[in-house]
C-alpha cells in the first residue's frame, strides 16, 4: 500500500467533546487509530525520549523514588516559570512528531484508510499530515457541563481548562467534517457509522 494510495483522517476537538467515545466506535468498525496521548505517554516513560529531555531540563526534582517522572511536580514547574514551558514545549513536540510520523509512514503501508487522534491538532500545526480532518463539537454549555462532571472540577477550573485550547469556533475552521455530540451516544454513533460508510464510497 503505498502512501498516495492510502487515506488518513486527522480527528480533534475540544476538551470534554467525546472522543474517546468516537474512537472507541472508529476502532469497533475495524480502523487502526494513533493514539497520540498514548504516544506521548510511552515517550514518557523511564528511558524514553521525552523522559531523557525532562531530565536534562529540570533534572532529578522531577522525578519520584521509583524513577518513573513525579506529574504534578512537572507541571507545577511548567507552569511557574513561562520560559521553561516554551523551552520544554518546543523540545518535547518535535519529539513528539518524529515519533508520531513513523508511526504514520508505519500504517501508511498497510492501510488504506486510518485515523490520528490528536487533541491539539490545530494548536501545533499538523493540518497538512491529514486528506481530512474531523472535529468532534459540543456547545460551550455541554462541555463545560461534560468537563466538571467527568473530573470532578468547580466550574471556574473547567473553564481555565478550557480557554487554554483554541476555542472550538475556531478549530471549525479547519474541519472537513463537524461531528456534532451534544446528543446522546446514538446520535454519535450515527454520525461516525455514515462518515465511515462516506469515506468507502
Amino acid at each position: 500500500m503505498s502512501e498516495a494510495m492510502t487515506k488518513v483522517i486527522g480527528i480533534t476537538g475540544g476538551i470534554a467533546s467525546g472522543k474517546s467515545t468516537a474512537v472507541a466506535l472508529i476502532r469497533q468498525a475495524g480502523y487502526q487509530v494513533i493514539d497520540a496521548d498514548q504516544v506521548v505517554h510511552e515517550l514518557q516513560k523511564k528511558g524514553g525520549k521525552l523522559y531523557q529531555v525532562l531530565l536534562e531540563t529540570f533534572g532529578q526534582d522531577i522525578l519520584l523514588p521509583s524513577g518513573q517522572l513525579d506529574r504534578p511536580k512537572l507541571a507545577e514547574l511548567l507552569f511557574a516559570h513561562s520560559e521553561n514551558m516554551a523551552k520544554s514545549s518546543q523540545q518535547q513536540n518535535a519529539i513528539i512528531r518524529e515519533a508520531l510520523a513513523k508511526q504514520k509512514e508505519e500504517l501508511s503501508q498497510t492501510e488504506a484508510i486510518f485515523f490520528m487522534d490528536l487533541p491539539l491538532l490545530v494548536e501545533l500545526g499538523y493540518q497538512d499530515w491529514f486528506d481530512a480532518i474531523w472535529l468532534l463539537y459540543v456547545d460551550e454549555e455541554t462541555q463545560l457541563k461534560r468537563l466538571m462532571k467527568r473530573n470532578q472540577l468547580t466550574e471556574l477550573a473547567a473553564r481555565q481548562r478550557i480557554a487554554s485550547q483554541l476555542p472550538m469556533s475556531q478549530k471549525r475552521a479547519y474541519a472537513d467534517l463537524v461531528i456534532d455530540n451534544t446528543g446522546d451516544f446514538q446520535a454519535l454513533e450515527t454520525q461516525i457509522s455514515k462518515a465511515l460508510h462516506d469515506l468507502e464510497a
